[in-house]
């Protein structure tokens, strides 16, 4: 099967044959980390621009190292010293990049969908990092691949989804790219986070923390997105975490060998336990350095439907 798509906007469209593309190359991206030299040409001579409307750490930073271990040139755009804050339009701005010839266009931004509406006005392939509260594809994906690599499959594990469902990116990408997958995937949070008829994505849902880790396999735990919610959704903090945080001892009613996520930011003490984030079961870190895999494998694979990448070029030092 060859790669057919110019841009990678979301999981929803792609099928489990696309999915399983992806993580497939992955794992021979990871093998380059091993080397002594942590670079591979596939993608020298190519620019990719880092487009961020909103914060990012491990994103950002990710998609800069994957385009650096691959040889391209890649550029970073502080959006809050850019002429975005001069008035200039999402569209104007992107008009800038390809004039310099930009090859593949990583944005992240705060409105759902504004990946789809520059990818149907460009040239450059682009990537979603984040769309508002849509999806966030490429975090799915090494989610995905993390589990499969601890695991050795997907096909038939149970995954529990727990927190901010509702103003979640990552939840809805984890359910759409899991279930194409072959998992069985429960969300559980309170009522007031989880989205109306989220069954219909194909997932059950819980509102009691123990009952939903019953023979979990994995559980990704999601932090609260304060910065979405336009009213309390929640009486407090310290109530959230007493109900819904994530605890050695509540983790007791899931599989003893467990698999532990978090996509991060961690906010420690609330949905998660310190002590948990220390446990061997858990791969948080692991699922950072797979980020990185993960998003090589994609580029090249953008790059190769465009005619720019080698695919070859990974055997190479």
């Amino acid at each position: 099967m060859a790669w057919n798509r110019k841009d990678l906007l979301d999981i929803e469209s792609l099928n489990q044959e696309e999915i399983e593309m992806i993580l497939d190359s992955a794992v021979a991206y990871k093998e380059v980390f091993t080397r002594s030299i942590k670079k591979v040409p596939t993608l020298r001579g190519k620019t990719v621009v880092n487009l961020f409307y909103e914060p990012s750490t491990r994103t950002r930073t990710s998609f800069e190292l994957a385009a650096k271990r691959l040889s391209a040139d890649i550029v970073n755009i502080a959006v809050d010293r850019s002429s975005v804050v001069k008035g200039e339009s999402l569209l104007d701005t992107l008009r800038t990049m390809e004039a310099m010839k930009a090859d593949m266009v990583i944005i992240r931004h705060s409105c759902s969908g504004a990946p789809h509406f520059l990818a149907s006005r460009s040239d450059a392939s682009i990537i979603n990092a984040g769309d508002g509260m849509h999806e966030h594809p490429t975090q799915a994906l090494l989610d995905a691949f993390s589990m499969k690599e601890v695991k050795g499959r997907i096909k038939g594990l149970t995954v529990v989804i727990v927190g901010d469902i509702l103003h979640s990116r990552v939840a809805r990408s984890n359910i759409w790219c899991l279930n194409k997958l072959g998992a069985t995937v429960r969300v559980v949070g309170p009522s007031t986070l989880i989205p109306r008829e989220v069954e219909r994505l194909g997932v059950k849902v819980f509102y009691e923390l123990e009952e939903a880790l019953q023979g979990a396999d994995v559980v990704n735990i999601l932090r609260i997105q304060k910065e979405r919610m336009q009213r309390a959704l929640f009486p407090t903090v310290r109530e959230y975490s007493h109900i819904f945080g994530v605890t050695l001892e509540r983790l007791r009613a899931a599989k003893p060998d467990v698999t532990i996520m978090h996509p991060g930011p961690m906010n420690q003490g609330v949905e998660i336990d310190a002590a948990v984030v220390e446990d061997p079961r858990t791969i948080i870190r692991e699922q950072v350095t797979n980020g990185v895999a993960v998003r090589m494998a994609i580029m090249v694979l953008l790059g190769m439907y465009r005619g720019v990448a080698d695919e070859d070029s990974s055997e190479s030092q």
